[in-house]
């Protein structure tokens, strides 16, 4: 009875993420929701079978059990045990967890690319600020030979996070290689503007500020970012890159 009904609550779990509402992109990218959901109906089905089958079991008296399975206390704890794995079912209807934030951030480094001739960009418009995803200005800050970003406006958005460095914080956005437990921080060093409270969405306007690459100490250093306006946003639909 009890396996059965965690698999019920579990596979109701799943399809309350993926089908029923969008966290699901909090966990793994959303072309998984067609898997996440037909996953969550199988094990849902499957755990209602079961308790259909339990409920129509005939009832066995006590003493007959203890004939057939040995005695009764050998058994008693073992239902007791399986109740705990509803505990991380439960927690998901309960208080789903949010999208990675700077506590994951702060504790994970990307290094830089290296610059490549290889590596083509669009050209930006000069007129208007070039909205883009921070792992494309990573890219063209630390990667793109042709130094597209000299002199233009970009606009990006992410979370901010605190630096140790005075005078900056950093633009971070998680990217995803397949879900959030194989996730890294991308981090743009924002610098001429105050620093937001630490995991709050915004949109930041501004232009590269142009370091050889060559010059950078050794290790993870994200690109800089001189701000001229900062705007608070809500979480993106999508919180990942």
């Amino acid at each position: 009875m009890a396996q059965s009904l965690v698999m019920t609550l579990l596979g109701g779990a799943i399809l309350r993420v993926s089908a029923l509402s969008t966290m699901y992109v909090n966990y793994v990218k959303p072309g998984f929701r067609p898997l996440l959901v037909a996953a969550g109906l199988v094990i849902f089905a499957l755990g209602a079978l079961g308790l259909v089958q339990e409920w129509h079991k005939p009832y066995v008296p006590k003493a007959q059990a203890a004939a057939e399975h040995g005695p009764a206390g050998e058994h008693r704890h073992g239902p007791r045990v399986a109740w705990l794995l509803c505990l991380p079912v439960i927690a998901i209807f309960l208080i789903a967890p949010p999208a990675l934030g700077s506590f994951a951030a702060e504790r994970d480094e990307t290094p830089q690319p290296r610059p490549s001739a290889l590596d083509a960009y669009d050209v930006l418009a000069r007129d208007r600020p070039a909205v883009m995803p921070l792992g494309e200005f990573i890219g063209r800050a630390w990667g793109d030979a042709n130094r597209s970003l000299l002199d233009r406006q970009v606009k990006l958005t992410g979370f901010a996070i605190h630096s140790k460095k005075r005078g900056q914080w950093y633009l971070t956005r998680m990217q995803l290689r397949c879900c959030a437990a194989d996730a890294f921080p991308l981090k743009v060093a924002v610098l001429g503007v105050p620093a937001p409270r630490d995991d709050t969405w915004v949109e930041v306007t501004g232009a590269w500020v142009p370091t050889p690459y060559d010059q950078l100490p050794k290790g993870t250093v994200a690109p800089e970012l001189r701000a001229t306006a900062v705007v608070k946003v809500k979480q993106p639909d999508e919180p990942y890159e």
